[in-house]
């Protein structure tokens, strides 16, 4: 194609990338599906371990073959000797996704055999960071408050060994679903920018711990996973339903974007939001922090009323904020246990990635001059 002939499709919307059997998103119909699975059955009845065999198999596993992967996450999720240290160094110094960040890369300095790309390998670095990620998150929470490291259980599932590393008291059954739940959410959806910015990282035949540090890099940006944070400062900002009215009226006058609404695949409501907004209800009921709940609801019913005829509906961005911060979770941590969650995606794609890879190399529309002759410096004026 010549260069008049070409056209250009900013931020690649609508443009085909990649094949994939991972993940099926609807956006019409406000419909997800990984390898098959509706979200709503999944966050029904699965488990994220489940989810992340799901992912890397593109089938559920067996009851032995579940028991493995459980294995193999509970003997890699305690912190490695270099990664303490990391933590300790940067305590104060540096932001949880920076943390999270340098720590992936670290894992990857460790390790021998980054490089070698085999699919046995790059199966057992998936679930090295799988198990590891979250991990860091609460040590490094744990380290900035001047409490102790807390290690992980052996006898807790990957959700509630996150919530029992990060406060250092068992979750009750129903956090620990919830959490569960939202992992199972955050898991994977289809070619985000994240999950993008790690095929391009692994295309070059970079290893897989670097294409992860370059999605944890893309996932900061508020306008992807940071939008949950964005979400729970507005929470703050309004300060109580009473207010939500002025508030809004005056940030959208202002020309501020409202965080956790609108989405650039889904033109209804995000099924993750669906999801979370009827556990956040549940959780509500016995969380001491429930107004920021109550707030979210009241906050969305004026937008879908402000908006009539172009409803503006919630993501999944809306409801995690105030849901995780009735798990107790900092708002801060919010984008890294996105990232914790999302291993499971990023890793799935890598898997398919390095099975038939290609350079990712796109090409750019040339707009500026040409035909400009060259004149020496002294000439220059």
């Amino acid at each position: 194609m010549t260069q008049e002939a070409a056209t250009v499709a900013r931020g690649l919307e609508g443009i085909y990338v990649a094949e994939t059997k991972l993940c099926r998103i609807d956006g019409q119909k406000g419909e997800l599906v990984y390898s098959g699975y509706d979200i709503y059955d999944l966050a029904d009845n699965s488990s994220f371990e489940e989810v992340a065999f799901l992912l890397w198999n593109q089938r559920l596993p067996s009851r032995a073959e579940l028991a493995e992967l459980k294995e193999a996450l509970r003997r890699e999720r305690p912190l490695s000797p270099l990664n303490t240290r990391l933590l300790n160094e940067m305590n104060g110094l540096v932001r949880p996704m920076r943390a999270l960040e340098i720590a992936v890369t670290a894992a990857g300095a460790l390790d021998r055999n980054s490089s070698d790309l085999s699919q046995p390998a790059l199966r057992r670095q998936a679930a090295l960071l799988t198990a590891r990620m979250g991990t860091v998150v609460a040590a490094f929470h744990r380290l900035r408050e001047g409490k102790p490291i807390v290690a992980p259980r052996d006898d807790l599932n990957h959700a509630a060994n996150f919530l029992w590393m990060l406060k250092g008291e068992e979750p009750s059954e129903l956090e620990a679903h919830i959490f569960n739940v939202a992992l199972i959410l955050h898991a994977e959806h289809e070619m985000n920018a994240s999950t993008f910015a790690a095929i391009v990282t692994a295309s070059t035949q970079s290893d897989l711990y670097s294409a992860i540090a370059s999605a944890i890099g893309t996932l900061k940006g508020p306008l992807h996973g940071g939008a949950n944070d964005a979400v729970f400062r507005t929470l703050q900002a309004i300060g109580s339903e009473d207010n939500i009215e002025k508030y809004i009226d005056e940030m959208l006058a202002s020309g501020e974007r409202m965080m956790g609404f609108g989405h650039r695949v889904y033109k209804t409501t995000d099924p993750r939001a669906i999801i979370l907004e009827r556990l956040g209800h549940q959780l509500a009921e016995v969380s001491p922090e429930a107004k920021w709940f109550h707030m979210s609801t009241k906050l969305r019913d004026y937008l879908l009323q402000k908006f009539e005829g172009r409803p503006l509906y919630p993501n999944v961005d809306f409801f995690s904020a105030s849901v995780y911060k009735m798990l107790g979770i900092p708002n801060d941590l919010y984008t890294p246990i996105f990232a914790v969650a999302r291993i499971a995606g990023w890793s799935a794609h890598l898997l398919e990635q390095y099975a038939d890879n290609r350079l990712v190399r796109p090409n750019a529309l040339y707009e500026g001059a040409d035909n400009r002759p060259y004149v020496p410096v002294d000439e220059r004026g």
